[in-house]
């Protein structure tokens, strides 16, 4: 039985966690992948520790599933949801009437291109929603991989994501972070040539706890700066993960206060530290971390 647009409106206005709902979306650490299979994930995924959550139309949802997968995520952000979602891939018989469902959904935050591979791709996408609408390109391919700058630089890609699952069945890859390091690296450097937001590594299936942590420093290492995510329960390890730790805002902060105190006598090196202090410093207050 579907919940009313009334009941709907009120769970996802008084449970929605209010700091990641205020986060802008180039900040964002978790992305949590929520199954339009069922209108049950919705509220569960609005209510966790996600930075952003991510309806999913594609992977999460067989064929014959997809027309009522649609209309039930329309209805949702029709009646006061808020989210991003997942949709087919351009070359599918779905993309179309995804985007013309989406176009007029209020509270739409951006669309997941799955099995992005080509610039073209994205700019075509961006062209059949509302204007503004930011497209987050999902990379799944070697084509993809290769293409990234061209793609990271197209008119409407507002962030790049990695598809590991997919990608490693496309070339045999293990899971390996040293048979995933050119495919990651390859969209850190597209995303930094077309000055775009760090991109979003893939999941870490299964994984929780201390196991999570580590893959989250290999996101890192790797110059990643987001994470997708199936679980509810991974996304607060995510945030921690992916954030400056107490250690990097705590020299941050001593670095600021001589720096704003004129206590510093500065070399080739100082610049570069004061930047990174700046900016752990910005990254600490839009993530909440001072009183943490």
């Amino acid at each position: 039985m579907r919940s009313s647009p009334q009941y709907c409106l009120r769970m996802a206005t008084s449970l929605r966690n209010s700091r990641a709902a205020a986060l802008p979306a180039k900040l964002s650490r978790s992305w949590l992948l929520a199954s339009a299979a069922s209108e049950d994930n919705f509220i569960p995924a609005l209510t966790s520790e996600a930075d952003s959550v991510v309806f999913d139309m594609e992977d999460a949802v067989p064929a014959a599933g997809k027309g009522e997968a649609r209309e039930r995520v329309v209805e949702a952000l029709s009646t006061g949801m808020t989210a991003w979602v997942r949709v087919n891939g351009i070359e599918t018989e779905y993309w179309a009437d995804d985007l013309a469902a989406l176009s007029k959904a209020p509270g739409l935050r951006g669309v997941m291109l799955a099995m992005t591979e080509k610039p073209e791709q994205v700019t075509h996408t961006a062209m059949r929603l509302q204007a503004g609408t930011p497209v987050l390109a999902l990379v799944e391919s070697a084509l993809g991989i290769e293409n990234a700058t061209a793609i990271a630089s197209a008119p409407g890609t507002f962030r790049l994501a990695f598809g590991v699952g997919d990608f490693r069945r496309d070339t045999g890859a293990s899971d390996d972070p040293m048979a995933l390091a050119y495919a990651r690296s390859k969209l850190v450097v597209a995303s930094r040539v077309g000055q775009l937001p760090g991109p979003i590594d893939g999941p870490t299936v299964g994984a929780l706890g201390d196991e999570l942590l580590e893959a989250c420093k290999v996101t890192a290492s790797m110059g990643m700066t987001g994470k997708l995510c199936l679980l509810t329960d991974a996304t607060d390890t995510i945030n921690r993960g992916l954030s400056p730790s107490e250690s990097e805002i705590s020299w941050a902060t001593e670095l600021l206060r001589e720096h704003a105190a004129g206590a510093i006598v500065g070399d080739g090196s100082y610049l570069p530290r004061l930047a990174r202090a700046q900016k752990i410093s910005s990254l600490a207050d839009s993530y909440g971390l001072w009183n943490a």
